[in-house]
């Protein structure tokens, strides 16, 4: 008989480290469940919750590239966290009883607020740039104002969406396409990549904006939600020029953790957190 599952999707999801995550958690906690990874194309979206609402054993999801906005369209929000951050990357049920109504949530912001926590650094965000306007960007901004961000400027291919997220979330900044994007990086005291650039199998970071980190403060703090490869260019360079590097494990664990949560009803082993690293990096 068939476990009771959770599992991630998008597209491409191969990639994912998310199963080896949540299924060291269950182990760990002796739990009779699994977690997968389950390709969705875009035009697979809709029929995929239609079917998985009727799925018996099916608990929930976490949602990657490029589902984290469409999806709003498919579920239900819980609470307003959702609604304003504008993209979701966890969908779960709304009681365990089967068949119950599917609900979704953002952990996406825990995770990298777990990226570049204040309290660890003992600083605010400050000036930061953030490179990317989609889902990730989004929660990538709520996080930023929660640390108490004073400028944000967004680097972006689609500078209309920039502006649009830059006005929907009431910050003060500005936008620059990738080819003048390096102006973003004067004096920054966080840089937040939120986008697939430097992923394994996707493009790489434009090269003058990895130079650009050089015009960050000399104590800037640079986050790459990427983490396959684990050093990417663009943390390379951070670290070279004396900036704190933080790779894409931490925001990944971050999020994951309240996710866990929200789909299987328990909080994950975290006194595990070294042995889980490791595995994620053999």
């Amino acid at each position: 008989m068939t476990r009771p599952y959770a599992e991630v999707i998008g597209d491409p999801i191969a990639h994912s480290k998310s199963p080896l995550i949540h299924n060291f958690w269950l182990q760990k906690l002796g739990i009779d469940a699994e977690y997968r990874a389950c390709h969705v194309r875009a035009e697979e979206l809709e029929d995929y919750f239609t079917r998985r609402r009727e799925d018996t054993k099916w608990l929930g999801c976490n949602i990657t590239i490029p589902h984290k906005v469409a999806t709003l369209a498919l579920v239900h929000p819980y609470g307003d966290l959702v609604s304003r951050v504008g993209a979701t990357n966890c969908v779960f049920r709304e009681t365990s009883k089967a068949l119950a109504p599917i609900i979704c949530d953002n952990t996406d912001v825990e995770g990298v607020l777990a990226g570049i926590d204040a309290k660890i650094w003992q600083r605010d965000a400050g000036k930061a740039c953030l490179i990317g306007a989609g889902g990730a960007a989004r929660a990538a901004i709520y996080a930023l104002r929660l640390a108490q961000a004073d400028e944000i400027n967004i680097v972006a291919r689609n500078c209309w969406e920039a502006e649009t997220l830059l006005a929907e979330f009431g910050v003060q900044g500005s936008v620059f396409s990738f080819v003048d994007g390096a102006s973003a990086f004067d004096l920054a005291d966080t840089v937040i990549n939120a986008t697939p650039l430097g992923m394994i199998e996707q493009p790489d970071m434009p090269l003058n904006l990895v130079a650009a980190l050089s015009a960050t403060r000399s104590d800037a703090l640079v986050l790459d939600m990427v983490y396959l490869p684990l050093e990417t260019n663009l943390l390379a360079q951070a670290r070279e020029l004396g900036r704190r590097g933080i790779d894409g494990l931490t925001m990944l664990i971050g999020q994951a953790d309240e996710a866990f949560y929200l789909i299987f009803g328990t909080s994950p082993p975290r006194e595990h957190d070294a042995e889980l690293r490791a595995l994620l990096t053999a």
